[in-house]
């Protein structure tokens, strides 16, 4: 059996909840604290004695009890009409100061309405509003009041509108400060919402790159093969069997290139994923073999300058995509008859990498067909800086011609 204990805390959490849910009930009980404070001064006479003030020697008139009552019910809607109620406080004020011989502290009232406007308007504004009010009540107290002009009374009236205007412009200041805060620290947050967002879109945009290369190249290998070994399986079954091996060969391929590249999308306590390196220009001649194997003759000419050096990782990997998928378009789009040139050149700080081939004369891209292949190379080659072309030849045939930096982003080599 357990036992929960006193909530501390928990009801004044509440209510402050509630008054916060509900700012005229929140209103009305200070509009009843301030009339139950004006009618307890109205019984006090500071000068009753020698001794000090007396309480009780002195009681409100009925006309007092009205004025007094007048102004804490406008208290009330000081939210809704801050300077209307300001101006009817002050002005019961000065009538009360005006018309009575030992007038009641009315402007309690309009010590509270003036805080409402300091702490809802501008500091300009308070200034000037607190400095009208200040004047016209210390004036009234001490050309109208009871007692000498330099009083206490009087310069208390002056104090007290100074304290009214000063902490209602301190709780707006400090309101402003916390809404500034919590604005800053919301935009903060959406930001890096957007920034991971913008990532994981950059990421999957990525791999799903990645995945269309491999499946496309591997699948229209294997679709190939499959194709001349359904043809020849009854008349030539060697060839058949030959097919078939490079069938079983590409699909190999494929699921290892799948598994490196949905390795990348393991968490830290997934099983260790592959540890192949990534398909780079290192491995061309054996992508271009493939091609070969499917039917359809690759050249390859390549110039790496006089001091060759290894391109950076994410170059060196588009470059390869970039001629998986160009000649994956050649043997999908280019005709049963087509030949294919491919030449790797470094030039400075570029790669040029060129695919040409001599199939059937195309009015439009490869990628009219409804595929993403020249819109991957175009995002592949985009993100690196470089450039991409891509056109028909005249005469038949297809050329996509990609420039990639060799530096990476921050100017150096690779």
């Amino acid at each position: 059996m357990t036992s929960t204990g006193p909530a501390t805390g928990t009801f004044p959490a509440r209510l402050r909840d509630w008054f916060r849910a509900h700012p005229l009930a929140f209103d009305a009980v200070i509009a009843s604290g301030t009339l139950v404070c004006m009618i307890a001064g109205s019984f006090t006479d500071p000068h009753g004695s020698r001794e000090g003030p007396t309480f009780g020697d002195h009681a409100p008139d009925l006309w007092s009890v009205l004025i007094m009552v007048a102004g804490a019910a406008a208290l009330v809607l000081r939210r809704r009409r801050p300077f209307a109620v300001l101006c009817f406080t002050v002005t019961i004020c000065l009538v009360e100061l005006v018309n009575d011989n030992r007038p009641a502290p009315i402007a309690m009232s309009a010590v509270v309405a003036l805080y409402t406007v300091a702490s809802r308007t501008d500091r300009p504004t308070t200034w000037r509003v607190g400095l009208v009010t200040m004047a016209m009540l210390t004036a009234a107290a001490m050309i109208f009041g009871p007692t000498h002009w330099y009083a206490q009374e009087n310069l208390g009236v002056f104090a007290w509108t100074g304290m009214a205007a000063a902490a209602g412009d301190a709780v707006r200041s400090r309101r402003a400060f916390v809404d500034a805060i919590r604005e800053r620290a919301e935009r903060a947050e959406r930001t890096r919402e957007e920034e991971a967002g913008r990532r994981v879109a950059e990421e999957r945009l990525r791999i799903a790159r990645d995945l269309h290369d491999v499946v496309a190249h591997h699948i229209a290998l294997v679709n190939v093969q499959a194709g001349v070994a359904a043809h020849v399986m009854d008349k030539r079954p060697d060839q058949a069997k030959e097919a078939l091996a490079h069938v079983r060969e590409a699909s190999r391929s494929a699921l290892d290139e799948l598994r490196a590249t949905v390795g990348l999308l393991r968490q830290s306590g997934d099983p260790e994923a592959p540890t192949e390196p990534a398909p780079g220009l290192a491995v061309l001649d054996g992508l271009l073999d493939s091609f070969r194997k499917a039917g359809l003759p690759v050249a390859l000419a390549r110039c790496d300058g006089d001091q060759p050096r290894p391109l950076p990782a994410t170059v060196d990997l588009a470059a390869y995509r970039i001629v998986q998928e160009a000649l994956t378009n050649v043997r999908k789009h280019a005709g049963p008859d087509a030949e294919a040139e491919v030449s790797v050149v470094r030039v400075g700080r570029t790669v040029e990498i060129t695919v040409l081939d001599n199939g059937a004369p195309q009015t439009g891209a490869p990628a009219d067909s409804g595929g993403h292949g020249l819109l991957g190379m175009r995002e592949r080659v985009g993100a690196l800086g470089g450039t991409l072309t891509t056109a028909p030849r005249y005469g038949g045939g297809f050329r996509v011609q990609a420039i990639l930096p060799v530096t990476t982003r921050t100017g150096e080599d690779a």
